[in-house]
């Protein structure tokens, strides 16, 4: 079965390719705050400037300091109390001080929009003596181009973008993780609790469809490939384990709407779903679930981001993560010696780059040995999350699938850039993030449903 997908716009997937929540208030910083514990207090407000956390006497710095001369400007969607942007800080935190970068060296820009805000951000931060600049929302990235375009001297690195490659500038690069590797993971985990509620008698009638499959939802925030790729995942880490299930995906149209994503699960649940899992950024959901557990319900959370627990802590098995700094530690060291950056690329498990949150204490026994077999997988090259014989599409396998490397501009419909027509299948394998960081998996396997609004969003065949 062929079919040619239209993929990399550069407009319809703008909020495709990054979990993140737009602010209006936009506010510079040469320290980054010290996030709240849990960081579960998540709002829509950007956070009171703060002092640099504190030193964590415990890392070394890697060589002599050699980046004691580096200046970074960091463009940011969110702040410290969105748990996307968290990560991001996280993360950066971690890779300078492994190379011996100050704080005061770092120009932090929080809650930039998507707008030309975001193009005077990355100005100023050039202005201010930056020879490095990082965004890190996908929304940003037309904004980041027009700033390295204007300053060639300048690296500029888009984080979940797509076009970097195709625009083809020395100073411009995009990277990714491979996040439906931990959400695979993060699939298996809820499969292990959902076998031991089935062994156990906790699944009743209600939890199951009129075919017998039992029911699990997911909160996505649209319905974007990165999305589709991640909840696909997921499925199928579960289903490794229980092969009799089925998923719901109920959307949001948001990156980060604790309340939006608070009644999604209380729908998914009322439909009789007994694990809830997430691809949107706040604590909505498993907050939902904890709620309803509270009630005396069997239903569980997997969350994104952040560790649930404080939201969650009977709900929550456990939180799909990125791990950024592998990204940011990679991308400086290069700058520092003077490598070339790849204009593309992504890292995943086997580069230290996902990870999953600490067990919750509501899972089920034996589950960190699954967990563990399946990073192992992972990293050999024995699990192939998307293998074509595990799943069908219209009651059909999958044998090739191309995907047409274009880049459109999708408020006039031309395409800006020729690429290639790759057919991503190969042995029986459809192959994430290979030729491009950025997902591009959007195939609506069998056994998961969206509302129905949703199901044909991608462009047009042809």
């Amino acid at each position: 079965m062929k079919k040619i997908i239209a993929l990399l716009l550069a407009v319809v997937m703008v909020f495709a390719l990054v979990a993140c929540a737009s602010t209006a208030k936009t506010e510079e910083k040469t320290d980054a705050p010290a996030p709240a514990e849990t960081n579960n207090e998540q709002t829509t407000e950007p956070a009171e400037e703060t002092d640099a956390p504190a030193e964590d006497e415990t890392a070394e710095p890697a060589g002599d300091a050699v980046g004691t001369d580096i200046k970074i400007g960091v463009v940011l969607i969110g702040d410290e109390n969105e748990g996307y942007t968290y990560s991001h800080i996280k993360g950066i935190q971690e890779a300078t001080k492994a190379l011996g970068i100050s704080e005061s060296n770092i120009i932090w820009k929080y809650s930039i929009p998507e707008d030309e805000s975001c193009y005077d951000a990355c100005v100023d931060c050039v202005d201010q003596g930056c020879q490095i600049v990082i965004t890190n929302s996908y929304g940003h990235q037309s904004f980041c181009l027009l700033a390295a375009e204007e300053y060639p001297d300048v690296q500029f690195v888009a984080m979940t973008g797509d076009t970097a490659r195709a625009n083809g500038l020395a100073n411009f690069h995009n990277a990714f993780t491979g996040i439906y590797q931990a959400r695979y993971v993060g699939g298996v985990v809820a499969g292990m609790k959902l076998q031991q509620l089935i062994d156990e008698g906790k699944v009743e009638d209600k939890n199951k469809t009129a075919d017998g499959k039992i029911k699990i939802g997911y909160v996505g925030a649209y319905p974007y490939a990165e999305v589709v790729s991640g909840y696909t995942a997921f499925f199928l880490g579960l289903q490794s384990i229980v092969p009799d299930v089925a998923m719901q995906v109920q959307y949001t149209n948001s990156w980060f709407n604790i309340t939006a994503e608070n009644e999604a699960a209380k729908a998914l649940i009322a439909d009789g779903c007994i694990i809830v899992s997430q691809h949107a950024d706040s604590t909505g959901a498993p907050s939902a679930v904890q709620a309803e557990h509270d009630k005396g319900k069997e239903v569980y959370s997997v969350g994104y981001n952040i560790d649930m627990l404080s939201v969650a802590p009977d709900a929550a098995l456990t939180s799909s993560q990125n791990v950024w700094y592998v990204l940011y530690q990679d991308i400086l060291e290069k700058f520092l010696a003077g490598e070339e950056i790849p204009s593309d690329f992504a890292c995943g498990y086997a580069e230290g780059a996902q990870t999953i949150s600490p067990l919750g204490p509501a899972c089920a026994e034996g589950t960190q040995e699954a967990v563990d077999a399946a990073w192992a997988g992972l990293k050999d090259g024995t699990l192939n999350i998307f293998d074509t014989s595990k799943f069908t599409v219209d009651g059909k396998t999958i044998d090739s699938y191309e995907v047409n490397f274009s880049i459109i501009d999708f408020t006039t419909g031309d395409v800006v850039f020729e690429g290639p027509t790759v057919d991503v299948i190969e042995n029986g394998v459809f192959q994430e993030s290979v030729h491009r960081a950025a997902p591009y998996f959007d195939l609506r396997i069998d056994g998961i449903t969206e509302p129905v609004s949703y199901t044909h969003l991608t462009l047009p065949t042809t």
